[in-house]
């Protein structure tokens, strides 16, 4: 009894810790909106993280170039240990004696005309900011349309493996009932090939199917920056309920709306001012450059002297000729002090400039018309860039329009030969049954159901992504 017990309690156990499994990996598969995966598309790609850095930098040389019109600012020092025959710079003399030096200096300059290149740098780092910023939208509306495009292939091919799961298991009724009249000798061994054939063939269909299911999942997990083994659940709206869907547009109303907003265009012709804005500061080199500047500063030696008075004092400067009369006269002696302090010397030997300086480029080996020509050959080069990126959206829109309008003719056809084809099979089965058909009759009708039934997914799929398409171009949300 005891053993017994152990026993169910083994199996108690091992039956929890089973169920909690279970339930970990159903609690960890996420659900997974158009929405979401769109959402975490933007929030951890790098592409996009790469292309904010780029626009950061951008910001930062947009504030600089305003910074650039403040005065500069600059000091220095410097202290010496002089020794030998040196020069005093505070008595402007030499003396042959060890002292310290100590200097001190601050000079100050702000540029008052520079053939307005400041100005001019300005608002080509702006322009530079708002391409980087375009830059960044066309990464996120280009990822967008692509997890959009992948999400439609996820539910398409959801769609592709219930549909095989189905055939297969009309492939297998089928071969049972053909068994069950084989061995009653109302169908032949051809029969009973044809009906493994068409299990064969439905079996491959789903195993393609799946396969094409989880490849495209994968290529959504990197869209959305998860690991391949993340368990995730994709959140099916039924696209069956889909009736609204605008597939009749006039081209030229959706080319003259996307010209507006779409990034490529946009991004290409924020370049172009850009190289444009770069003509004018290439132009600036050929002006005078008018600055203001000032200075000051100050200087110790420790051998200094502080005279702080004078004194008279009558010495001999000769003697009268033949008489030898000594000639005396006063002169002034300065009074030295003994200490002559730091503070004291810096203070008082103070000394500023101001001025103007204007430097005028008279020849300069032609490096200012270089730059004003590859400036416009740059431009003219951005002008060609805008152009192609209109001509492109523009034929690029125009087989969008045209392929939402095919898709939509498509979708209609392949539904009326799916309908069809299903009337036939449903026929042809009950004359099957009955034995009024036989067994290549009942397989052709079944394999144009599955064919037309996958081809009838595809193009409903299609048409919706066509669709999708045309509201990107016109800047609309893509939802589903």
């Amino acid at each position: 009894m005891t053993h017994f017990f152990n026993l169910n309690k083994s199996k108690l156990l091992a039956f929890a810790l089973l169920s909690l499994t279970v339930a970990n990996k159903v609690k960890a598969q996420e659900k997974i909106s158009l929405e979401k995966a769109v959402q975490y598309a933007l929030d951890r790609n790098l592409q996009i993280k790469q292309s904010q850095f780029t626009e950061a930098l951008a910001n930062e040389d947009y504030k600089q170039a305003k910074f650039n019109l403040l005065p500069t600012l600059n000091g220095s020092a410097q202290g010496s240990y002089n020794f030998g025959r040196s020069p005093n710079l505070t008595t402007y003399s030499y003396t042959n004696q060890t002292f310290y030096y100590v200097n001190g200096q601050a000079q100050a300059s702000v540029i008052l005309f520079q053939g307005r290149q400041l100005h001019n740098q300005i608002l080509q780092n702006k322009l530079i900011l708002d391409a980087d910023k375009n830059a960044t939208a066309k990464v996120k509306n280009d990822l967008v349309l692509n997890v959009v495009t992948t999400y439609l292939s996820v539910l398409n091919n959801q769609d592709l493996v219930t549909a095989s799961k189905q055939q297969i298991d009309i492939a297998k009724l089928t071969l049972d009932r053909t068994d069950k009249s084989f061995k009653v000798g109302n169908s032949t061994l051809a029969d009973m090939s044809q009906a493994k054939a068409q299990l064969s063939t439905a079996e491959l269909n789903y195993t393609t199917a799946q396969n094409q299911l989880e490849l495209s999942i994968l290529t959504l997990k990197q869209y959305m920056e998860m690991t391949p083994a993340t368990e995730i659940e994709i959140d099916r709206p039924d696209v069956s309920k889909i009736t609204d869907l605008k597939t009749i547009y006039d081209a030229n109303d959706v080319i003259n709306t996307a010209l507006k907003i779409n990034p490529d265009v946009v991004l290409a012709e924020s370049q172009e001012r850009t190289y444009e804005q770069q003509i004018k500061i290439a132009r600036g080199a050929y002006y005078p450059t008018l600055s203001a500047y000032g200075s000051f500063g100050s200087n110790y030696s420790s051998v200094s002297q502080n005279v702080i008075g004078g004194q008279t004092i009558t010495q001999q400067i000769g003697v009268v000729g033949g008489t030898n009369q000594p000639v005396f006269t006063s002169v002034t002696q300065p009074i030295i002090a003994s200490h002559y302090p730091f503070s004291s010397q810096f203070g008082n030997n103070y000394n500023g400039s101001v001025g103007l300086n204007l430097q005028i480029p008279i020849f300069g080996r032609f490096q200012s018309r270089t730059n004003v020509r590859k400036a416009k050959l740059s431009y003219e080069n951005a002008k060609l860039t805008t152009q192609l990126a209109k001509n492109t959206l523009t034929k690029t829109i125009s087989q969008a329009v045209f392929d939402v309008q095919a898709a939509e003719k498509k979708y209609q056809s392949a539904l009326q030969t799916y309908q069809a084809n299903k009337d036939a099979y449903n026929v042809v089965q009950q004359r099957y049954n009955v034995g009024l058909v036989n067994s290549l009759d009942y397989n052709t009708s079944l394999t144009n159901l599955n064919k037309s039934q996958f081809d009838m997914i595809s193009a409903r799929y299609e048409m919706i992504f066509r669709a999708k398409v045309i509201d990107y171009y016109l800047g609309n949300p893509i939802t589903l």
